[in-house]
């Protein structure tokens, strides 16, 4: 089977993937992270009424138009707590911010732009006053029955605030992906282990597992699987009796002698698309279809396992949560020179900088290793090299897709190594 392009092997995936129907209510605070399936709607109008927005006094313009007025302090207004009456002429109320501004009021004057007289029951200004400032007026945030987050948006901090502020306690949203992680291989044991001579700890399910939660996704845990068919089959199985959307296994999934996974799957039913991709890391990377359940085949080999992860689990999960994927690709520069590459399309792992123009360096890491985990975790971002890209030098364009792409980077000087 030839090699696959990488963009050729993305696309046939997310072609077969349909998004996730199913809705279900849930109260604003257990929908943090979660996609709307409907609109929220305002369900009042915001603010309910013309507010302060300062300490001071609510009076009526022209009764201030110069400094040195006099006025009659006829009562106060507080949050929650509003003046009754109506303002006349010669006439203010106290007011605090957030509260209501009394009938026939037209705007507050700051406390620091009067000065009180005697007892406090008249204010002397010391300013001129001016009609609508200071006045947060009804509906100036939103009004009832306006949309105040759109279907298809995921919900964080500033949306829960937003949807609580439109007096809506629960919201409407798709249901998460189910993604059944699977682990293959005889030489893996879990973290805490005491190792054999020939074993090493398994640690890709707890970067997949955490970067599928930050998707929005759900993860069941399939365990460690030794290298033998029927307990491949049979947790693949337990996949299918979860009603999984994805089956995603690492390890095992070559044809070398001791690689069950791809044949197992077979044995289970599964419908093999294509299978190794013109990539490095990641190249055994195989997609296929059992029944309803994607299944992504991802290499061993922790860094490829990750890079596969990035490039086809995340956009997968956004297709079916009908979230809006994430934008990791930027342009950049290179930091140092870089070789010529060949046939498969690299993704270079790399410390990233911008100089003081906002520009963006990258600088590769001089071990590429794809069993190297402390590289990948040092990494800001990945240099993704084309198919048969020709060499560049320092300074060069390049592309980089970004590990993590709310974290603020360092700033470094055009030439600069690091």
């Amino acid at each position: 089977m030839a090699l696959l392009p990488v963009e050729e092997a993305q696309a046939r995936l997310l072609s077969k993937a349909v998004p996730l129907e199913a809705v279900e209510t849930l109260p604003l605070r257990a929908a943090r992270g979660r996609v709307l399936a409907s609109d929220v709607t305002a369900r009042l109008t915001q603010p309910p009424f013309n507010a302060s927005a300062m300490d001071g006094y609510a009076l009526r313009a022209e009764d201030a138009q110069q400094p040195g007025a006099e006025l009659a302090v006829i009562g106060q207004s507080a949050a929650g707590h509003g003046f009754c009456g109506t303002i006349a002429a010669g006439q203010c109320v106290r007011i605090f911010t957030g509260a209501p501004v009394p009938a026939g009021a037209d705007c507050v004057l700051i406390q620091e732009d009067t000065e009180k007289l005697g007892d406090g029951s008249r204010i002397r200004t010391t300013f001129q006053a001016v009609a609508g400032r200071h006045i947060r007026p009804r509906g100036q945030d939103f009004a009832e029955g306006s949309v105040l987050v759109a279907a298809g948006t995921r919900l964080d901090y500033a949306k829960l605030m937003l949807a609580a502020s439109g007096n809506n306690a629960e919201v409407s949203v798709y249901r998460k992906p189910v993604i059944a992680l699977l682990a293959t291989g005889d030489e893996l044991v879990t973290p805490g282990s005491q190792p054999g001579p020939t074993q090493i700890i398994a640690s890709n399910t707890f970067a997949i597992t955490a970067l599928a939660e930050d998707l929005g996704a759900e993860v069941l845990d399939l365990g460690l699987v030794p290298d033998d068919r029927a307990a491949i089959v049979a947790a693949i199985r337990k996949a299918q009796a979860a009603g999984a959307d994805v089956l995603v296994t690492t390890g095992g999934a070559s044809v070398g002698d001791h690689d069950f996974v791809q044949a197992a799957l077979v044995e289970a039913g599964m419908v093999l698309d294509f299978w190794k991709i013109a990539m490095r890391p990641g190249k055994p990377l195989m997609v296929g279809r059992l029944g309803p359940m994607h299944v992504l085949g991802l290499p061993g080999n922790p860094v490829s396992s990750m890079v596969c992860s990035l490039l086809f689990l995340e956009p997968l999960i956004a297709r079916l949560a009908q979230a809006p994927s994430l934008q990791r690709l930027r342009h950049a520069r290179t930091a140092i020179a870089l070789a010529a590459n060949d046939q498969r399309q690299d993704y270079i792992r790399a410390k990233l900088r911008t100089d003081a123009e906002g520009g963006l360096w990258a600088s590769g890491f001089p071990k590429q290793d794809s069993s190297m985990m402390q590289i990948f975790s040092k990494a800001d971002g990945l240099i993704v090299r084309p198919p048969h890209a020709p060499a560049l030098r320092e300074g060069g364009r390049c592309c980089v897709l970004l590990l993590h792409p709310q974290a603020p980077l360092a700033t470094v000087h055009p030439g600069e190594h690091y």
